[in-house]
């Protein structure tokens, strides 16, 4: 108990007892004692229900009422009401500043925002930007369904996904030919944020890219189709002193008409949104023509290795798989110094998908520079990408080829060590080569056992 209040306690405590002990010595003194006491009772009884009133009415009334002078414990209790109530309201009056800070802010933004109920997926409140972006009226949509509110818009089984609902991009109900990127943000037990964006002039952008890339590779495949030509009839025997300008024109023309090829390759990657004649790949075969392309780059200078131990085959596009793992091989064998090991393996994973792993024993990559390694044009290192004859796009090429097969691409690395690029394929990708997918082969030998 504060010194304050102790102090305020004990007096009251002495006052009460003073006040008993004069009744009792006047009563005695008048011959009526006991009618004295309980008199004198009665009335500090009804006084402190009296301060008691007091105190309900402070506690009750809605107009600010300043705290009452004294010493006593009731004084004590009002001051104390006092300045609860007084902090109470300060506290009150931060939070709806602060509410009313979050509410401006939500509403200037310009991605539109609408907080659903996440049983009845009812609306519950939105900001300006959801009447620009999705047609919502105020006050009368609120407590309607999102998901009949927006017909025609598909998100009824994308809402039912929940936590797991990934980014939809899909036309405004208003304007067709704005696109809206649609996010579902569970923020609390049973509140939902739906984050609606103007996504069109980005996507806009991003084609006009694709189409200026594909465009100007197109543009640049016929001159230097022509001049590599030329370069090929010139026969440096004749012109002695020419040779090694006419060996260098040679090499820089086959580079940049690499770089042509990987530029339209990865371009028609980026348009497309899924696979085109899906077959069974033979990964014999596939891991046959790895090692074949990485023994001829290679020249014998370096120790490869095939490992393919399981029965598996993958599911997929043969020629989209070969341009990625010929990648894979290619890296591996351009950064890897003379005398190195490069291994290509096949395995299954615990999860009844498939890896197929390319390791080796070359100069390694930095761990600041993974996360970027697979951008395109990206180089950990400039001189030596030069020198082996790297385009810098082929773990671009890469991880589209893998994401439209619906892999992942798995990097780890240490400096003076080598690296180990595993591409990682799901169940549904996996087939044995008896003709049955691994993950129904999987599911009935459980069922069996």
């Amino acid at each position: 108990m504060p010194p304050r209040a102790r102090s305020a306690w004990f007096r009251t405590l002495g006052l009460l007892v003073l006040l008993l002990a004069s009744a009792t010595v006047v009563g005695l003194l008048l011959g009526y004692p006991f009618q004295v006491l309980t008199a004198t009772a009665l009335g500090i009884v009804a006084w402190h229900y009296w301060r008691l009133r007091k105190v309900l009415t402070r506690l009750t009334a809605r107009q600010r009422l300043g705290p009452s002078n004294g010493k006593g414990v009731w004084n004590e209790l009002d001051r104390l009401l006092y300045r609860g109530q007084a902090e109470m309201r300060g506290r009150k009056r931060r939070l709806m500043e602060m509410l009313r800070a979050y509410r401006a802010a939500a509403t200037a933004m310009p991605d539109a925002i609408v907080v659903v109920e996440r049983n009845s997926q009812r609306i519950q409140w939105f900001n300006e930007s959801g009447t620009r972006l999705l047609g919502l009226r105020y006050p009368d949509d609120i407590g309607t369904s999102l998901v009949q509110r927006l017909q025609p818009l598909p998100l009824a089984h994308w809402m039912a996904a929940g936590r797991n609902a990934e980014a939809l991009e899909t036309m405004s109900p208003l304007n067709p030919a704005v696109t809206l990127s649609l996010r579902l943000i569970p923020y609390s037990e049973n509140l939902w944020l739906l984050v609606a964006r103007d996504v069109s002039r980005l996507l806009q952008l991003e084609q006009m890219r694709r189409d200026f890339v594909a465009n100007v590779s197109h543009e640049l495949r016929t001159p230097l189709t022509v001049i590599h030509g030329y370069l090929d009839m010139l026969d440096p025997e004749e012109q002695p002193d020419w040779a090694p300008m006419l060996a260098e024109m040679q090499r820089q023309s086959q580079r940049m008409t690499q770089l042509v090829e990987d530029l339209l390759t990865l371009s028609r990657l980026e348009s497309q949104d899924r696979l085109q004649g899906e077959e069974v790949v033979s990964m014999a075969s596939m891991l046959n023509t790895l090692r074949r392309e990485a023994m001829a780059l290679s020249q014998g200078r370096h120790n490869i290795e095939v490992d393919d131990a399981v029965d598996l085959d993958l599911y997929g596009s043969s020629k989209e798989l070969h341009s990625a793992f010929s990648n894979l091989v290619s890296n591996a064998v351009r950064y890897t110094p003379v005398g190195g090991r490069i291994e290509i393996a096949l395995r299954a994973d615990d999860h009844g998908g498939a890896v197929l792993q390319v390791s080796d024993s070359g100069y390694g990559i930095p761990a600041s520079h993974l996360p970027r390694i697979t951008e395109r044009f990206y180089r950990v290192s400039t001189s030596r990408s030069r020198e082996s004859g790297g385009t810098g796009l082929g773990l671009a090429i890469v991880k589209h080829v893998l994401n439209l097969h619906e892999a992942t691409l798995e990097i780890s690395s240490e400096v003076g060590r080598g690296s180990v690029f595993a591409c990682r394929f799901g169940p549904s990708r996996v087939r044995r080569r008896d003709g049955t997918p691994d993950a129904a082969k999987s599911d009935s030998t459980a069922s069996a056992c």
